[in-house]
């Protein structure tokens, strides 16, 4: 069972995030990326992910795109978060709130 490897302690959300992602069978780079995108908004929220609100994402999304973050990056949080929040969370609300960064207009 290939897991990913960290000399901090695994929080019970993440561990339950990556077991989700294990049994669905997202390849180790998905995973990691998935986990950085988590982890960044966690530091940005604060607190843990699991509490975040509609509110919450929408300021995220703003702040990375006022902080000047690419649309492949902004896309790749915004899948690592569907993620969290339709999979692990069970929270289909807040994965809708998400936006998609379409190509340059």
């Amino acid at each position: 069972m290939a897991t990913l490897s960290t000399d901090a302690p695994i929080s019970p959300l993440r561990q339950r995030m990556q077991h989700d992602m294990l049994m669905r069978g997202l390849g180790s780079h998905t995973q990691q990326d998935y986990v950085r995108h988590v982890r960044r908004f966690a530091v940005f929220l604060g607190r843990s992910p699991d509490t975040a609100t509609a509110e919450d994402i929408r300021r995220f999304q703003l702040h990375q795109h006022e902080s000047g973050v690419g649309p492949a990056t902004i896309n790749g949080a915004v899948s690592a978060l569907r993620f969290l929040f339709l999979v692990t969370l069970k929270r289909r609300d807040l994965a809708r709130v998400l936006v998609i960064m379409r190509g340059s207009l």
